[in-house]
């Protein structure tokens, strides 16, 4: 009788084993490969820079996001078969290092310092550090013309302080936590410029709530040459260049930029050359 009820445990147990296994032969592969033979793949954009990455009620929208959702679609993965994940940028590198995303596509400047803990496919786009101001305000037409001026951009950033310091060094700075806030604070002429990418600017300028309210200073203070981050040594680099080449090839690169940085009236560098990555 006792070897009747190890013998029941056992085979229970067996079948336990079996079940897991089957089920585990489902989850999305853990290599990063992006061979679409997995049924999802989990991505890093941001969640609040309009333009750019946004989650909103009706789900995820920018320019950031069309261009995740063309590369997941070329590496074999329909849009319902992405798990968008926040990327925040303090958290980016650590996001590819541990295996949370795939890659990551979150108005991610490529630089000397991130290129050594990951990797980047691109360049996808050239930005620059310009300013925003209010469509009224022609008192602003240069960066020397920030001087004096009451200048915000949110806590901690590098982009006031690069002002403040090489180009406008007597501008007054006010940092606010968001960017929002920042926009909120032009338009009730508390501050007079917001500065920080452009194609964020745009971003941000071509929300319902500001159409026409503000417009670009086009003065291009610095250039910012966004990548698709992936970890560091991963296959997928070559695949993805491959897919944004595509993408600039037939035409919706170019369509992602007017349709979601268009309204703004933010005037395009043209596509960088794929592949070649300058930081």
């Amino acid at each position: 009788m006792k070897l009747r009820k190890v013998t029941a445990a056992s085979a229970a147990a067996l079948v336990l084993a079996l079940t897991a296994t089957a089920c585990g032969s489902d989850d999305k592969d853990s290599s990063g490969s992006g061979s679409g033979d997995s049924k999802s793949i989990t991505v890093g954009i941001k969640f609040d820079q309009p333009g750019i990455g946004q989650k909103t009620p009706q789900g995820y929208s920018g320019f950031d996001v069309d261009v995740a959702k063309y590369i997941a679609k070329e590496l074999g993965y329909s849009e319902d078969q992405i798990e968008w994940k926040e990327s925040k940028s303090a958290d980016r590198e650590t996001m590819l290092q541990r295996g949370d995303v795939e890659f990551i596509a979150a108005s991610y400047s490529i630089n000397d310092e991130r290129q050594k803990k990951v990797d980047f496919a691109g360049p996808y786009l050239l930005a620059h550090q310009d300013v925003l101001i209010r469509s009224d305000d022609d008192s602003i037409k240069s960066p020397a013309d920030l001087n004096s001026k009451k200048l915000c951009s949110v806590t901690g950033s590098t982009s006031a302080q690069n002002v403040k310091e090489k180009l406008a060094p007597k501008a007054q700075l006010q940092e606010y936590p968001t960017y929002s806030a920042c926009l909120t604070g032009l338009q009730n002429k508390a501050i007079d410029a917001l500065t920080t990418d452009d194609s964020i600017l745009a971003g941000y300028a071509s929300q319902d709530a500001f159409k026409g309210k503000f417009k670009l200073g086009g003065f291009k203070m610095t250039n910012e040459n966004y990548g698709i981050g992936v970890k560091k040594g991963s296959d997928l680099k070559a695949k993805i260049n491959t897919a944004l080449e595509k993408m600039v090839s037939d035409g919706s690169w170019q369509k992602a930029v007017d349709a979601n940085f268009g309204p703004a009236g933010y005037k395009n560098e043209p596509a960088p050359k794929i592949g070649n990555i300058v930081s």
